[in-house]
């Protein structure tokens, strides 16, 4: 009776353990799309960005002035 027990708990532990094995792998599906890599700074984006920081322009004014800062 106690040989059947213990292969019991073994079994029921082997198919317990591999459940938690396949629940904690890590999926890595994309993990170079997940950072985009930005593109350097032009000097004449840099340039408005001072000229927007001096003026304290935050959120969608900023926004606009760098815009048509960066078209003059």
């Amino acid at each position: 009776m106690t040989i059947k027990m213990f292969f019991a708990t073994l079994s029921t532990l082997a198919l317990l353990s591999t459940g938690v094995a396949h629940a904690q792998t890590a999926t890595t599906d994309k993990p170079a799309a997940a950072k985009k890599v930005q593109a350097p700074r032009t000097e004449k984006s840099l340039e408005c960005s001072k000229q927007a920081d001096a003026k304290s322009l935050h959120g969608k004014p900023r926004k606009k002035f760098m815009s048509t800062c960066k078209k003059a």
